[in-house]
């Protein structure tokens, strides 16, 4: 199979890898997540025009400290500058093919932190753009709640009126971010009671997202596989539930099986770093202590009572920080996630660890994470502040932390996944007016109604 790239960058990965996609459903022995297929529309102009924002680099930063790095960038679709692109452009996809096949209008429902929801706003959206479906057919309805509104995007969906009031976007008062998940799947049981126009569909479910995540492994294989002889190779990824790595991991698996209908399959599955922060490090807990009690922490302490906090028991927790509980970026919102049952053995197969940083570390290294990264094509801001997605950076960081502590071998090659990264200047924040506060399940359901009139 030859690589259709630009230099490092699979245009339109969606589309390049189109015949992977569509067999992966019956593979799994998957035929619907709620209540929609996995069929995908026939390709067409129409199909190709959206998937246009799909495009995935995979580019070389050269050495460092006797590793070769490299940079999956993830984030090239200027309306989300996130991951979460692929997995909703492959949504939306599968909704406008239920709507053909069915006549049933659709009202997308999901929780997010921020990014989720603004990449499934932008897939709906260019689904009104490519014409593959209208707003009587197709609408989206998201709960973000309310400590993560500097991560909420403008787009196509907020700046048309008719649009917004279609397509809502529900900031929640909420006493912990994670309480959104209750709140969306509370209205959406509520939608689903109601004889409404609109079939109401929970996103939020796993297999929505690691099977567009696969696309990670494809890229790899056709532009970097690891052959015979390859040096051993660990995957850096800042995480909240880690639905991309065990989404690369399932596209590894079949492009082992894929009788030659795909890339050449790697030889070897790489081992995986987990990079979180100290306000959601469960992931990191469950791998290397066996749970996620916040007991399980190192103990921090500090000297001066308005100096930082320390600790020097355990290499994989930050050494300095300004709290113990510091949320560096409101996107890792998710406590206890159920996937860990599901990556802690990966890890143990093939190998890898897990890193917490702190916004000290990576303001430590952000001169060197900057002269990294620019060749890739990312100006990190001379004001650290000015970042509103910290999921590169923190990723990065992770990389050099691990490195710097012994964490991984020497001669280990790295493969850092860029999984997102944006300023209020690259991706400009939602606009004053655009959102609907509620503060009650009660507030959520009737908005959730609304949007179906």
């Amino acid at each position: 199979m030859t690589a259709i790239t630009t230099e490092t960058v699979v245009a339109a990965a969606m589309a390049r890898y189109q015949p992977m996609l569509r067999a992966t459903p019956e593979l799994l022995g998957l035929s619907h997540t709620g209540p929609v297929g996995f069929r995908l529309p026939e390709a067409d102009a129409r199909l190709d025009h959206f998937h246009e924002a799909s495009d995935i680099a995979l580019r070389s930063a050269g050495e460092w400290r006797g590793h070769r790095v490299s940079l999956l960038d993830l984030t090239l679709n200027p309306g989300t500058r996130t991951t979460k692109t692929f997995a909703s452009l492959h949504i939306v996809a599968r909704a406008v093919q239920h709507i053909r096949q069915t006549g049933e209008p659709l009202l997308l429902t999901t929780p997010t932190s921020g990014n989720k929801g603004t990449a499934l706003r932008d897939a709906v959206a260019r689904a009104y753009a490519a014409g593959l479906a209208t707003p009587e057919e197709l609408r989206v309805l998201t709960v973000a709640p309310a400590h993560s509104r500097s991560k909420l995007r403008d787009g196509p969906l907020s700046a048309d009126p008719a649009l917004r009031a279609a397509n809502p976007l529900l900031v929640a008062d909420v006493s912990r971010p994670d309480d959104v998940k209750a709140l969306a799947r509370s209205a959406y049981e509520r939608l689903r009671s109601e004889r409404t126009r609109f079939t109401p569909w929970f996103t939020l479910d796993l297999e929505n997202y690691r099977i567009a995540d696969t696309l990670r492994a494809y890229v790899e294989a056709e532009l970097d596989p690891v052959g015979p002889g390859s040096r051993p190779r660990i995957h850096a990824h800042a995480v909240s539930s880690a639905y991309g790595l065990l989404g690369y991991h399932l596209g590894v698996g079949l492009l082992e099986s894929a009788g030659g209908r795909g890339p050449a399959a790697p030889h070897r599955h790489p081992g995986f770093l987990l990079v979180q922060q100290l306000a959601t490090p469960d992931m990191v807990l469950s791998l290397l202590k066996g749970g996620t009690d916040r007991g399980l922490l190192p103990r921090y302490r500090r000297a001066d009572p308005a100096g930082p906090w320390r600790q020097d028991d355990d290499p994989h927790f930050p050494a300095t920080t300004d709290a113990p509980d510091e949320r560096l970026d409101a996107t890792f919102y998710t406590t206890a996630p159920p996937t860990s049952a599901q990556i802690n053995p990966l890890i143990g197969r093939y190998g890898g660890t897990g890193v917490v940083v702190s916004r000290r570390e990576c303001l430590d290294r952000y001169e060197e994470v900057a002269g990294l990264l620019a060749p890739l094509g990312h100006q990190l801001p001379e004001d650290p502040d000015d970042i509103r997605e910290w999921s590169l950076v923190k990723a990065v960081t992770g990389a050099m932390v691990a490195v710097e502590r012994g964490l991984i071998a020497p001669g280990t090659d790295l493969i850092v996944h860029g999984s997102g990264f944006y300023t209020d200047e690259t991706l400009p924040p939602l606009r004053t007016g655009a959102q609907v506060e509620v503060s009650s399940s009660a507030a959520t359901e009737d908005a959730l109604l609304r949007a179906t009139r």
